[in-house]
């Protein structure tokens, strides 16, 4: 061989490698402190199970729209659900446990939202489990384990349901269905949420490979009120492999008026419709999903971090529901799972361009707490709809009185109407704009045009906000407050122009006259005594991106200039850097919006899975938010992609230098393809 092929082959050999190192739809841990470990979650826009360094253990279990008064705030928070795929195993009658355990591994699927964890006992036994929040099943998970026996050995193994300490009332139950085909062992759990408000329901069940009659027999065990179990045992020969299943349904009377028997149910049919046909469906949903991706050449790392983000994206978010993932989507209880515009500003861009069913979703979950929305004006002094910055079950203001975001933090009410009009820019769906949209743009703007105070032509100003930079407080005309009312008002007029309804002249007024201030040297200044302090986050920013208000590259990029100096390092959240990022590459710089890309996450990853911390430094992950604004920075800034009121266009953007292409596919209604090439 001579020098150029060996040089040829050893590149070959390390691109290899590379690629293999980042697989990407596979996110591997093979090397778990559990010390410094944050779980990875397994969900289906339902059920969250977040993942635990403990064999056969997770750590949370989260149900959307779950909420009940308790614990931080006087306010509405998630609960934690019952556990209902905490296992135990025991080999030759030792339990299994973290200290008795070699070769520990813990992977994601992404593709297929599936978890797997694998690990050895001694010379004894290999086990594997992967665990599902089936993706067509939105209250049904399933756990699915197998176990080789390396000499003979005898297995007991155990599901044991346990309440979590929030609950109250607790009642276990255990029942034997026996038909001539089948018998179905059902441990079933209900308790009461703090208040009483909600009943919290979850069963689960064995699936057994063997033919009926030849299946272990499961015994029951009542433990103490909190914790009950079922378990069997089961002798394996060398060399075999024995496989077992369990499948288990939680829900609560938010989402079923009769969740004690429903759990059952839905844990029967899980049952009888076996591991092999539940896993088929479940990803053939994620499958379909997939259609909608965005594909980077070049850069293996970057590619597996933004599978990881869409893979969030879709698995806190589902559609043929009216919920809104929080911030925290079901990674556990942050942010007490309420909904803020980050649903609306931050994720719901992304999700309307990839999978515009899911986002309808999110617009139906506020245009049924419009009424709400109502009342909220009405007790500040507005006219309209006044939407709360922290929003849960009801759509009353949930945010903790201590924060003033809650009564300040007015500029929500315009995200709300901006997602509504971009819902109907990207479907053109005119039935839903009629029955749907209008009622959320006209009583947004109605707000807007009562909120103004009139102070002459130019001057009709909006005192007395927290902006969207929440470090400025109860300032005056807010460069993102004062741009976002003035869209929502043009969105509201544009919208009775389409459905041949009449506008209110006032909206064109207001919006004609609402301040966006500027510094002497032309720079969009960000509230009316800004100095140039640092920002929380984005704000003046943003009226290039998403609303467009500023258009013009020269100005676009001297404000940028001007303000990516004023981020600090520390404390500030991901979404920020996702924004820079897509203006650059629209302005024609992609490496700097690489370096923009690059920096909203990165510094924020936590071991062992690379999930995203709200801020650089810190340990609060999945923060959704920020994934749903660096996803944006994909879409629509190095894809180019761009929403306007005739559907999606791209728009020119610039690729790094070490991107060879992106290509987006399934984008809007008629799932098209669009790509970008150096």
């Amino acid at each position: 061989m001579n020098k150029v092929s060996a040089l040829l082959l050893g590149l070959a050999l390390f691109c290899s490698s590379i690629a293999k190192a980042q697989d990407e739809w596979v996110v591997k841990a093979d090397k778990i402190d559990p010390a410094n470990y944050y779980g990875i979650t397994v969900a289906n826009g339902m059920i969250g199970i977040v993942s635990s360094p403990e064999p056969f253990k997770v750590k949370n279990v989260v149900l959307a729209g779950a909420y009940d008064q308790y614990g931080r705030g006087r306010v509405s928070n998630f609960l934690n659900s019952f556990n209902l795929l905490n296992m135990y195993l025991e080999i030759n009658g030792k339990r299994i446990d973290a200290k008795n355990i070699s070769n520990f591994k813990q992977e994601l699927d992404m593709r297929h939202a599936a978890f797997t964890t694998t690990f050895d006992y001694g010379d004894e036994a290999s086990v594997k489990y992967t665990y599902y929040s089936l993706r067509h099943l939105p209250f049904t998970v399933l756990m699915d384990i197998s176990i080789t026996a390396k000499k003979p050995v005898t297995i007991t193994a155990a599901s044991v349901m346990e309440a979590p300490d929030a609950l109250k009332e607790v009642q276990n139950y255990y029942n034997e269905i026996d038909r001539p085909h089948v018998t179905i062992s059902l441990l079933t759990s209900t308790a009461k949420s703090p208040t009483g408000k909600l009943q919290l329901c979850a069963s689960n069940t064995f699936l057994f490979d063997e033919a009926h009659g030849q299946e272990p027999r499961v015994i029951h065990e009542m433990w103490d009120s909190n914790m009950h179990l079922m378990k069997f045992s089961k002798s394996i020969a060398t060399g075999q492999t024995y496989q077992y299943a369990l499948a288990g349904s939680s829900i609560t009377s938010a989402h079923d008026a009769d969740p004690l028997n429903q759990a059952e149910r839905l844990t029967m049919f899980a049952k009888l419709e076996g591991r092999e046909r539940l896993i088929k469906y479940h990803e053939q949903a994620w499958d379909e999903l997939w259609k909608s991706d965005i594909k980077i050449e070049g850069d293996p790392q970057a590619q597996q971090d933004v599978h990881s983000m869409l893979y969030h994206l879709y698995s806190f978010s589902r559609a043929g529901t009216a919920y809104s993932p929080s911030p925290m989507g079901l990674s556990g209880l942050g942010y007490n799972g309420h909904v803020f515009w980050d649903a609306d500003v931050w994720m719901f861009p992304a999700l309307l361009v990839l999978q515009p069913d899911i986002a309808k979703s999110l617009v139906e979950y506020r245009y049924q707490r419009l009424n709400a929305a109502k009342q909220n004006a009405f007790a500040h002094g507005y006219k309209g709809a006044m939407f709360p910055w922290e929003s849960a079950e009801s759509g009353v203001e949930e945010t903790p009185v201590w924060a003033l975001s809650g009564p300040f933090e007015h500029h929500i009410t315009a995200c709300v109407a901006l997602a509504a009009w971009n819902y109907y820019c990207v479907t053109q769906d005119k039935q839903w704009l009629l029955e749907k949209g209008w009622p959320i743009l006209s009583a947004t703007a109605d707000f807007w045009a009562s909120r103004v105070e009139r102070n002459g032509p130019g001057h009709y100003d909006i005192k007395d906000v927290v902006a969207a930079d929440e470090w400025a407080e109860n300032i005056d005309n807010d460069a993102f407050t004062n741009a976002a009312a003035k869209e929502n008002l043009q969105y509201a007029t544009a919208a009775a122009k389409i459905l041949g309804v009449k506008a209110d002249p006032d909206w064109q007024v207001v919006a004609q006259n609402i301040p966006v201030l500027k510094f002497p040297d032309g720079v969009t200044k960000e509230f009316a005594t800004y100095n140039g302090e640092g920002i929380k986050q984005a704000d003046v920013n943003l009226l290039a991106y998403p609303l467009k208000t500023i258009s013009d590259p020269a100005q676009i990029k001297k404000d940028l200039e001007y303000y990516e100096t004023r981020v600090p390092n520390e404390g500030t959240p991901a979404m920020t850097q996702g924004v820079f990022a897509l203006l650059y590459a629209r302005l024609g710089n992609g490496n700097k919006a690489y370096h923009f890309f690059k920096d909203a996450y990165e510094p924020n990853l936590n071991p062992p899975f690379r999930v995203i911390a709200e801020t650089k430094g810190g340990t609060n992950p999945y923060f959704a938010t920020g994934a749903g604004g660096i996803i944006q920075s994909l879409l629509m800034g190095f894809g180019g992609l761009d929403i306007t009121p005739s559907g999606i266009i791209q728009v020119k953007s610039k690729l790094p230098d070490n991107w060879r292409s992106v290509t987006i596919t399934g984008v809007g209604p008629g799932k098209k393809t669009y790509s970008v090439k150096q």
